[in-house]
């Protein structure tokens, strides 16, 4: 029996807790790979015209797994607690897929959490092992490994962000959602680019989830979206810390959209870049952005005057 994981969406969240699970029970599995113009153009055909890239992308890497493995894991996360919600992409996935494949011969594997349902992750977890043929002490011994693998990842994620902040580089915090700065068809452009300038790059995403729903408090109480409330709260952790931030979304995302016009109307005192991916070839007009926005910082931190409202306005030409 294998199992096919797609790489996109909830996989930058659980691909480690996944694996070990699977290893753990002894099920064969299958990654598709890094997204590619041919596995995004295959999403884009399948998905609504007004669908986010993230979704396209997903939608993409199902159909290269059709018919290489006999499920093909599929996640569906709605809710975290009172407070914590889900993009309704998150929440309609198992849907939206079951229905887009539905003259494919596919073999859905679900992944689903809704606390507001009592559907906790190791719940998610034992239901996919009991549906694997496997006992239910069986999938929480799993589990309880896979979940010791993701909290010692954490635990190492953090102390770097630590000692990055340290170094005399210039320091620059990633903020968007590992789907899009991991994925090599969108964020891998703006971390090479950055990487190649010798800059200390500080990942929103490596902060731990619940301290940084602390921090997020301090601006607001109220934000519904889960993942943004996190990167909101590691902007509030690190910005006096860094010396530029940089938010990353992809094009078509509503929560996005709003969580990232609050962040620049509320964090002031330090250059902000937003950069909107839409899956649009060519590289020249982002580098040139990521050019302009380092010699803001430069410029800031050899003791220039700095104003956010006009260096870094919408409509300033970078």
């Amino acid at each position: 029996m294998k199992v096919g994981i797609p790489r996109g969406l909830l996989y930058y969240e659980f691909a480690s807790m996944w694996t070990t699970f699977f290893d753990e029970l002894g099920i064969d599995y299958i990654i598709s790979p890094k997204t590619d113009k041919e596995i995004y153009e295959k999403g884009v055909n399948y998905a609504m015209h007004e669908s986010c890239l993230p979704l396209k992308v997903f939608l993409g890497h199902v159909d290269f797994l059709l018919g290489k493995c006999d499920y093909i894991l599929i996640p569906r996360m709605e809710t975290l607690g009172y407070y914590d919600r889900m993009c309704t992409r998150y929440q309609a996935t198992i849907d939206l897929v079951a229905n887009t494949f539905i003259d494919k011969d596919l073999k859905i594997l679900p992944f689903n959490i809704n606390y507001s349902e009592g559907e906790s992750e190791l719940k998610a977890f034992v239901k996919m092992g009991k549906a694997l043929g496997k006992r239910k002490g069986q999938a929480i011994l799993a589990y309880t490994k896979a979940r010791h693998v993701r909290n010692g990842a954490i635990a190492n994620q953090e102390k770097e962000m630590e000692d990055q902040v340290k170094t005399d580089k210039v320091k620059i915090l990633l903020v968007g959602h590992k789907y899009n700065v991991f994925d090599d068809f969108s964020g891998s452009i703006i971390l090479n680019y950055l990487k190649e300038m010798d800059v200390e790059i500080l990942l929103a995403t490596d902060m731990d989830g619940d301290k940084a729903d602390f921090y997020a408090k301090e601006l607001t109480k109220t934000m519904p979206w889960t993942f943004n409330r996190h990167l909101l709260g590691a902007i509030l952790k690190f910005q006096g810390k860094i010396d530029g931030i940089i938010l990353i979304s992809s094009f078509n995302c509503g929560p996005d959209s709003m969580a990232n016009e609050m962040i620049l109307r509320k964090i002031k005192n330090i250059p902000i870049l937003n950069l909107v991916i839409d899956g649009q070839e060519g590289v020249g007009g982002m580098e040139t952005r990521l050019e302009s926005f380092l010699d803001i910082i430069l410029f800031k931190k050899e003791g220039g005057l700095f104003d956010r409202e006009s260096d870094l306005s919408p409509n300033r030409k970078l």
